[in-house]
Parts: C-alpha cells; sequence; structure tokens
C-alpha cells in the first residue's frame, strides 16, 4: 500500500504562517476585544520567530487565542469557519501529489482540533498528529497544550504504518525546527515545494477534494496582520456608515435609493429586463430568486422601484422592523403556506427564495417545489453580491445584525440578472411536476451565475455549521437572554 505523510503548513497549505488562523479563532469563537489582543502581540510573536524560538512563539499565539473559551465553541469555528480559509490557502499542485496514494497522514504543528476535520472531510486524509488543547474540568481552553516531542512523532508516525516505512514525505525546506528535520527521514522518498505530480502514478486514481459548501463567520478575507489592522481600523467607521446607509433605506422612497446608493459606496448592477407592474385586476408575478443575503428582495424592490413583499421563514423581528418592505412570514405547514402565498400573488407581485436559506459559496441548494404549484407567472432573478470585509449572512450568530455588516462594507456590490417568464410549456400548466420545475429554475439560475446545483438542503447546511436544524426555541426570557448574548460574539469579548 502507497503511504504518505505531509506537513500542513507550508506544503498542502501554501502559507507555513498559521498567525492569521489563530486570529479567525479569536475573532469568531471570542470577540473583537481578543482579536485587538493578538494583534498587539503579533510584533512579540515575530520577533521571538526571528530568534528561532517558534515554539514559544507558538505557543504564547495558542494561549492567547484561545485561553478561556469553551471547547464547543473552538470545534464549531473549526467546523465551519476555518475549512473556507483552508481550502483558499490550498496547494492544488501538493494535493494532487497528496491524493494519489491510498494512506494519507497529516502532521501539523497546530492544535489538532483546528485541523483534524479539514483534512480529514476535505482532503480524505487518514489520520491527523499534531498537538493537542488542554480543557479544565469546565470544558473551557486553558490556553496550554500538550505537545508530542519530535521523536514521539516520529513514533506514532511509526505505529500508524505498523511499523513500516511511509513511501513519501511531503515537507518544506528543512529547519533546525521543523518536524522535518527527523520525522520525514523516516520515509523512502521525500518531495519539497514545489510540488509535481508523478506520471508514473495513474491520473485515474486522482481525484479533487471535497468542495467548501457551507461555511460560517463575518470575515471574508484571512485576517493577516496588516488586513486585520484594517478591520480594526474600519470598524468605528463602518458602524456609522450602516447606520446611516439603514436609516435612508428605511425613509427614502424606492426610486431614491440606488442614487443615494451610489454617493455612499453602493453599487447595484442591473441585467435583464424586468417585467412590468401587475395591470389592475391581474394576479402578480412571482420573482424567484437565489438566496444570496437578506437583502435579496429588499435590492430587487429598489430595482423595480416599487415595494414588493418578500416571503420569509425564520428572519429575526428586528430583521423584519429594518426591513422597508412587507414581508410575509411563513409556518412551514405546506397547506397553510400555500394559501398565504397565492393570496399575496393575487394582490400584486411577490418574491421567494425556494432555496429556503443563504449560501455564500458558488452552490445553489435544492429548490423547495412548492412555488411551481402555485403559479405559472415565474420570473427567475439570479441574486448575487460582493462584499469587502464582512459577510452579511450567519447561521451561528444573531440573523439580526446581518443587515448591519451589509451595510458595514465600504461598497457592497449586488447583481441582480433578470431572466424571461418562463414558457407557459415548462410549468406546471403544460404537465410538468412541482419539482421538474423547480430543478429546471434552479438549472438556469445555476448557469447564469456560473454555479453549481446541489441536493442539501436548510437541515444540511445548518446542522453542519451549528449543529441544529435550523429551527431554535426560547422558552424563557434567560434563554432569549443567553441566545442574544452569544450571537453578538463577533462584536465582544
Amino acid at each position: 500500500m502507497d503511504s504518505v505523510v505531509s506537513e500542513f503548513e507550508g506544503s498542502l497549505l501554501k502559507n507555513y504562517d498559521v498567525f492569521s488562523y489563530f486570529m479567525l479563532v479569536a475573532f469568531e469563537a471570542s470577540g473583537l476585544i481578543r482579536f485587538v489582543m493578538l494583534l498587539v502581540l503579533w510584533p512579540v510573536i515575530r520577533f521571538l520567530d526571528m530568534l528561532g524560538m517558534e515554539e514559544i512563539s507558538l505557543k504564547l499565539t495558542i494561549f492567547v487565542a484561545v485561553g478561556g473559551i469553551h471547547k464547543s465553541e473552538i470545534e464549531s469555528v473549526s467546523r465551519a469557519v476555518l475549512p473556507k480559509f483552508y481550502m483558499d490557502d490550498l496547494d492544488m499542485e501538493a494535493w494532487k501529489v497528496f491524493g494519489l496514494y491510498d494512506k494519507r497522514v497529516v502532521v501539523t504543528k497546530m492544535p489538532r482540533v483546528l485541523v483534524e476535520r479539514f483534512v480529514k472531510e476535505h482532503l480524505r486524509a487518514d489520520e491527523v498528529i499534531g498537538s493537542e488543547l488542554v480543557f479544565n474540568r469546565f470544558s473551557l481552553a486553558t490556553g496550554f497544550v500538550r505537545s508530542d516531542s519530535i521523536t514521539s512523532v516520529s513514533e506514532r508516525v511509526a505505529k500508524l504504518f505498523n511499523n513500516e516505512v511511509p513511501t513519501l514525505g511531503m515537507s518544506r525546506l528543512s529547519t533546525s525546527t521543523s518536524t522535518n528535520h527527523s520525522l520525514f527521514k523516516l520515509c523512502k522518498e521525500q518531495k519539497q515545494p514545489p510540488f509535481m505530480k508523478n506520471q508514473k502514478y495513474n491520473d485515474d486514481k486522482h481525484f479533487r477534494p471535497h468542495p467548501v459548501i457551507f461555511h460560517d463567520g463575518r470575515l471574508v478575507r484571512r485576517p493577516t496582520p496588516s488586513t486585520s489592522l484594517l478591520i480594526i481600523l474600519w470598524i468605528p467607521i463602518g458602524v456609522l456608515l450602516a447606520i446611516l446607509r439603514l436609516t435612508l433605506g428605511a425613509t427614502l422612497p424606492f426610486w431614491a435609493i440606488p442614487h443615494m446608493s451610489k454617493l455612499f459606496g453602493g453599487k447595484v448592477i442591473v441585467k435583464g429586463k424586468p417585467p412590468l407592474p401587475p395591470s389592475t385586476g391581474s394576479s402578480g408575478v412571482l420573482f424567484v430568486c437565489t438566496h444570496r443575503t437578506l437583502m435579496d428582495p429588499v435590492v430587487l424592490s429598489s430595482v423595480l422601484k416599487r415595494q414588493v413583499p418578500a416571503v420569509t421563514y425564520s428572519i429575526s423581528r428586528f430583521s423584519e422592523l429594518l426591513s422597508p418592505i412587507p414581508t410575509v412570514r411563513l409556518t412551514r405547514m405546506r397547506n397553510v403556506d400555500a394559501e398565504r402565498i397565492r393570496y399575496e400573488l393575487s394582490k400584486g407581485d411577490l418574491v421567494v427564495c425556494p432555496e429556503g436559506t443563504t449560501c455564500r459559496e458558488p452552490f445553489l441548494l435544492r429548490f423547495s417545489a412548492l412555488f411551481a404549484e402555485l403559479t405559472d407567472r415565474i420570473v427567475p432573478v439570479a441574486m448575487n453580491y460582493r462584499v469587502g470585509f464582512f459577510h452579511a449572512t450567519t447561521a451561528r450568530g444573531w440573523k439580526g445584525l446581518d443587515p448591519v455588516f451589509f451595510f458595514m462594507n465600504p461598497r457592497p456590490v449586488y447583481e441582480v440578472t433578470f431572466l424571461n417568464q418562463l414558457p407557459v410549456e415548462a410549468t406546471c400548466s403544460a404537465g410538468k411536476s412541482p419539482h421538474d420545475v423547480a430543478n429546471y429554475v434552479q438549472r438556469i439560475l445555476a448557469a447564469t451565475l456560473g454555479f453549481e446545483c446541489t441536493n442539501f438542503t436548510r437541515k444540511d447546511k445548518y446542522r453542519i455549521l451549528a449543529g441544529n436544524d435550523g429551527v431554535v426555541s426560547c422558552t424563557s426570557m434567560a434563554d432569549r437572554v443567553r441566545k442574544v448574548v452569544s450571537t453578538f460574539k463577533p462584536c465582544l469579548p
């Protein structure tokens, strides 16, 4: 059996420096104060690295980043936030070599819990060797790690392979402090960056890593020291800008919003020709949109220059209060929801997002077929957005802050593409099943945006990112308070 042992940092990942990943943990699992503290210590950490004291600087980074954080929060960030940034930093040429082998082992200098989920689920590694975080009896991280010596790491690798010699060792250039100084000499063959796939292996064995379809967290960019400083300096300005933008959006008429948004850095790109408003006495058009943020129906209404009600499932009451358009809250009871949608369509146009939840990555979730049963006047609308600093969606945090984070970005951009209304022969009136119509709309919207269709649902997203089905009931005031406090973690320590 061919086997490979690879370093994670500097080999599978392009970047050897792990500081930015601990900045992510500090921000997403604890809050802004710890984020600032870790950035303040960066010059000290960098100085220790220059002196060759990498082990001490790493332990200091870990202590500040995770000390006092609950185990469940660290695991949540490892599951929902870090994989996206690891994937962005993945060296695909290294992966092509790594993926050719039957047994794959990853060695990391980070705590194992921060890496294991990604390398096993996305890179299909069999084992991960790294240090272990120490937790107290309350499951709070002490900030210390149980790190194995280079010798014991070598022994663990030998045990994994039943004392057989691994076929290949992948590592960066040797240094006196890196594990490859002794560990990878145990391998029959050694490779260092840049990696090139060996043509002697059958290309049919190669497969791509599993893509990251769902991810959470507020930060768009990996917080390197320079990016982190820029984010910290921008936050006070961004909060004031968001308040101003939200106030104007709630008070100005819809025809003025596109013009005013340009003055404050926003931009809306419109493609295709939107349909005319329904004539008096006729039923409305059902706009079927991709769901990127809670702002989708609002942006659509601003483009149409009229208020178009939006169907919603579980947005917060705060978001409903901020919404400048009417919202129609559904119950997830199919018959009741169908009657509500029919009633709204009898009054005029309506917006629906059949995915049922937002998705950040270039994928579309499975469309609910309910919309196809209720009308034949269906206009697909491809929605997409670009932001610079903060994501406007969350699965683990408080959704009421989603519009605030969207407008905190310096130049938020929305793209709205109107497709032609579905012909009658493509609707249920021509004998098509609701599922066929829904799948067809999903495919044409995905093709327009260059996205991929999936069969994942809202429940799949929340089970992966938040460990629940996305429906949380707070039965007491204490539960409500705890829920609100926990969702402020991107802003509070």
